[in-house]
């Protein structure tokens, strides 16, 4: 029945698997990729027709992880899968990125990919494993894709580059000092395709070393992959790039001296019209037959893109008018919100972000169901892309592809900058509102993230910038790397190279290629180029702020205590009775983890203190000798009890109430009087015993110590 074909590799410390003709046998291509015991099964099909009046590339990847894979029912009321995960999002990112270049030029037939985790060994991401799954897919299917490709994902610890780091290594590594790094990079045969990181302010020879030790790795997976391709690749699709250079010809004689002048313009707005009216006039002056033809908006993309990569190559000018290495115009603001905790406006040239940060507990901070296990996370960073930011009507909805990969980059480059949560106990939520847009938008949030969170007051380890990188590579391999690139740069570009960090090294980098001939020169070339940029953006930000502000007085205070773990029962009390109590009387709020650190948060630093000494009074230890001022609770025939520290009484013995023989104890004391008592000691059954007569009741001072005193 079944026609099964298994590739086998070792990969590291794990086996690596590809499997084809069992399963998913009526789409286009099937394989079940398996790491360790972690499966992503990868279907794909593509339309056999191109849709009429189609002048884009419709590729779509779904990326779905089944909790059912590491043996989990999913959360909440209906109990299933349901929209996709940030995680979810991410990676189907991670997934097109490098393969979307990769189909023949003028292919515009829709494709789906759908990549599905069947089994999660909670030690091996799926997300690689998809990856791969996803490539073999599309190299035995037929379509007509130029790979395969593959990915790997690398760590850094103590100077060695690590292949495939665990999933538990990769946990909260700003936690975890001795790793520095999470990297994943995906290239072919010959050429990286994309870069995405995380890093801990890496230099750039770090980083270039880490791209290259994966480009190494993955060569034996593109083999494993050609070799499969080998016996069960099904027949190519019959297609053949259009050819429009006839059209083409007659485009540029109408209007290349018009777009040249349209791309003069340095004013976003006014270029874009103008622009406009330069299609216009060239779409009028072709013949009938000529405007209905099928290739005519790939025809005007071209000429853009060979007026544009022209001037940069040759001339060294850019839209502009700038040099290739040189930083827009930049003007920073910080503290211009009056009611939030901090806030900052980040621009550069015609790309603006207003991101404002809040302050908030333990009990703010994010909950995440992820399928190898749920954690809580104390940094948010949302990013929002709304039409007017680039002068266009649209719809408004929930977050995209595009604002949950932009704002995850923003994340990665400045969590590496945080302080611990042990020293900095708060949740940190960071948004950033895109109000401008002609160039990296997430670069933008990068920086006014970073000036935003110190006018909070956040401590961070230093400040962070980010810069967008462009290159232009013709055909004869001369090339331009253009710094903080416009949009239109990063439109008809060949690669987008995003690098953020401090002085000191890199926190964040991401690189999308768009040919496959970026050699590691080039690479170093734009490192470098990039590091004078970020530190020059750098040296802008600090004639703003340069290090923490004071905390607003809006923003909450925290105060931290650890207690012993096995005093925490009692500071909740049966059924939280005790909790509740201190939070109402106090007015504080209070929380508690297992490892008993207790954080305690108001605005109001009295409700603090409250809080914090009626806890203490719950947990400590009376010290024996001291002095302490308690309240009668109880009188009986041969003494009184004393509430004395927090909820521990204590017997004053009638000879211990005065230094005169008393009849009852109710001749000087009654229920409800304050009283100051010292602690003598235990009893042989451990009870307390209290004195009042050694304590001068007005002062609080031991008499008897004066009475030494005067007697020396």
């Amino acid at each position: 029945m079944f026609n099964v074909t298994t590739k086998t590799m070792q990969w590291g410390e794990e086996t690596l698997t590809l499997e084809t003709g069992k399963v998913a046998r009526q789409a286009d291509g099937t394989v079940i990729a398996t790491l360790g015991e972690t499966s992503v099964m990868a279907n794909v099909t593509y339309a056999r027709e191109q849709k009429p009046g189609q002048d884009f590339f419709p590729l779509t990847v779904h990326y779905q992880e089944k909790y059912y894979a590491a043996g989990k029912i999913p959360g909440g009321f209906f109990k299933r899968e349901a929209r996709p995960t940030e995680k979810e999002t991410l990676t189907a990112r991670l997934i097109d990125r490098p393969i979307r270049p990769l189909f023949v030029p003028g292919f515009k037939n829709e494709v789906l990919v759908m990549c599905t985790v069947l089994s999660h060994d909670l030690v091996n991401d799926p997300d690689i494993v998809a990856m791969i799954a996803a490539s073999a897919a599309l190299t035995i299917s037929g379509v007509p894709f130029m790979g395969p490709i593959a990915g790997a994902r690398v760590g850094y610890e103590d100077g060695e580059y690590i292949l495939n780091p665990t999933v538990d290594d990769m946990q909260d590594l700003r936690l975890n000092p001795e790793q520095r790094l999470d990297l994943v990079v995906a290239g072919t045969k010959d050429a990286v395709m994309m870069v995405e990181s995380e890093a801990y302010e890496l230099t750039e020879e770090e980083m270039l070393g880490a791209v290259t030790f994966a480009h190494e790795q993955i060569q034996p997976v593109i083999d494993l992959i050609v070799s499969l391709a080998e016996e069960t690749a099904k027949e190519p699709f019959d297609f053949t790039p259009p050819d429009y250079s006839d059209l083409y010809a007659a485009v540029k004689a109408a209007g290349e001296e018009k777009m040249r002048a349209a791309y003069a313009i340095s004013d976003k707005q006014e270029r874009v019209a103008a622009v406009g009216a330069a299609k216009e006039e060239i779409i009028a002056s072709l013949t009938e037959e000529q405007r209905e033809d099928g290739n005519l908006s790939s025809a005007l993309k071209k000429l853009e893109s060979v007026v544009l990569r022209g001037d940069v190559v040759k001339n060294g000018r850019r839209i502009d008018g700038r040099a290739l290495d040189q930083v827009r115009a930049i003007e920073c603001q910080t503290g211009l919100l009056p009611r939030t905790h901090g806030s900052a406006l980040f621009t550069r040239g015609e790309t603006q972000g207003l991101v404002v940060t809040t302050l908030g507990t333990g009990d703010d901070e994010q909950f995440i169901d992820a399928l190898h296990g749920n954690f809580k996370s104390n940094f948010l960073l949302h990013y929002n892309f709304p039409p007017y930011s680039v002068g266009e009507v649209g719809r408004v909805g929930s977050p995209g592809r595009r604002e949950i990969g932009h704002g995850k980059l923003a994340w990665r480059a400045l969590q590496a900058v945080l302080p611990a949560p042990t020293d900095f106990p708060y949740t940190i939520r960071v948004v950033s509102e895109i109000t401008e847009s002609n160039g990296s938008s997430s670069m933008a949030s990068v920086c006014g993230g970073s000036l935003s969170m110190m006018d909070a007051g956040v401590p961070l380890k230093a400040p962070v910038a980010g810069v967008a990188m462009g290159l232009v590579l013709e055909d004869d391999g001369s090339y331009g790397i253009l710094t903080d690139i416009l949009g239109d740069e990063d439109h008809l570009g060949d690669m987008d190279f995003k690098v953020a960090g401090t002085e000191a090294g890199i926190t964040s980098l991401q690189m999308d290629i768009k040919v496959a001939g970026i050699t590691p020169e080039i690479m170093k070339s734009a490192l470098a180029q990039a590091k004078a940029g970020r530190l020059h953006i750098l040296g802008e930000m600090a004639k703003s702020l340069t290090e923490a502000s004071e905390f607003s007085q809006h923003a909450p205070r925290i105060e931290t205590m650890q207690v012993p773990t096995d005093k925490i029962r009692e500071v909740i009390g049966s059924g939280g009775k005790v909790i509740r109590e201190i939070v109402e009387v106090s007015g504080a709020k209070v929380d508690i983890n297992d490892d008993g650190v207790i954080k305690i948060a108001s605005a109001n630093g009295e409700a603090i203190q409250k809080a914090y000494d009626m806890i203490y009074a719950i947990v400590a230890e009376p010290e024996e000798g001291a002095v302490y001022t308690g309240k009668v609770v109880k009188i009986v025939d041969f003494g009184a009890f004393v509430n004395f520290f927090g909820k521990r009484d204590g017997l004053v013995h009638v000879s211990q109430i005065e230094n005169r023989r008393l009849n009852h104890p109710s001749d000087v004391l009654k229920e409800g009087q304050e009283v100051k008592v010292k602690l003598l000691g235990f009893d042989d059954r451990g009870k307390v015993r209290l004195s009042m007569k050694v304590v001068d009741q007005e002062t609080g001072e031991e008499i008897v110590a004066e009475k030494k005193e005067d007697a020396e």
